[in-house]
């Protein structure tokens, strides 16, 4: 799939790009309690970029360049701005790992 074909509320998404941004990391309260460490990156591919939200240890994989492929992701609207996440049962590969 490429990434200017993604809308909300899409499920078992997949898709690959380059990180070309990526916001400050920052910690968020979990509803279900606890912290975690979120970041924003940019994912670009040849037909246009999504926010891509990453998570905890997914954030030390990625820098700016990584190509990362996301595997049954899914997409929402933050904010009025479409995001693209892993989410519980998907997965992401980074530069081959």
């Amino acid at each position: 799939m490429n990434i200017n074909e993604l809308k909300d509320g899409l499920r078992k998404v997949e898709v690959e790009g380059v990180v070309v941004e990526m916001s400050d990391e920052r910690q968020v309260n979990l509803r279900a309690g606890g912290t975690a460490q979120v970041r924003d990156v940019s994912l670009k591919d040849a037909s246009g970029s999504v926010a891509l939200t990453i998570w905890d240890e997914q954030i030390s994989k990625v820098k700016v360049g990584s190509v990362c492929k996301i595997e049954n992701g899914y997409t929402s609207t933050f904010k009025g701005v479409l995001h693209l996440q892993t989410g519980k049962y998907g997965s992401m590969k980074v530069d081959g790992q």
